[in-house]
């Protein structure tokens, strides 16, 4: 299938927030309002259906962070999240942030593998995010996911 990567727009006010797909990449939509009403949600669409989703998060003056990215299951490794990742990464640099932040859980092997395949480093373990923010166990490729794994760009 070929998809066409300027398909990227900016969920304006008023839009319906597409949680399904955020939901793939979160737990509640408690935890995903927390931050989605402060970020800007960026949506991939493709036959005039949103497949892909990601929030950018301002942490500080130089510092802006993926609070969430997420990919159809129907659209996945088609090289989508690799082209979202690389889009946060100009925008970012777009915006005059320096640096871009990423966390997942400890045991999403497939996230860290990407995140460190396009650039992002390893720099941080928020020990026992999980356990303390979220109201029921997470287990990911069978781990329980206890700590949030930070990386940079």
């Amino acid at each position: 299938m070929t998809l066409n990567y300027t398909q990227t727009r900016l969920l304006e006010k008023g839009e319906q927030i597409p949680y399904e797909l955020l939901l793939l990449a979160d737990e509640t939509i408690e935890i995903i309002d927390s931050y989605a009403k402060g970020g800007e949600i960026y949506i991939f669409e493709h036959n005039s259906q949103i497949i892909g989703v990601y929030i950018l998060y301002i942490l500080d003056i130089e510092t802006i962070e993926i609070k969430n990215i997420a990919v159809h299951k129907d659209y996945q490794r088609l090289g989508i999240g690799t082209h979202l990742l690389n889009e946060a990464t100009q925008r970012a640099k777009e915006k005059g942030f320096k640096t871009l932040v990423i966390g997942t859980a400890n045991g999403a092997i497939k996230q860290l593998y990407l995140y460190q395949k396009i650039g992002f480093e390893i720099t941080g373990i928020r020990k026992n995010f999980f356990v303390d923010n979220y109201p029921a166990p997470i287990y990911e490729n069978g781990i329980l996911c206890k700590h949030m794994i930070m990386l940079e760009k």
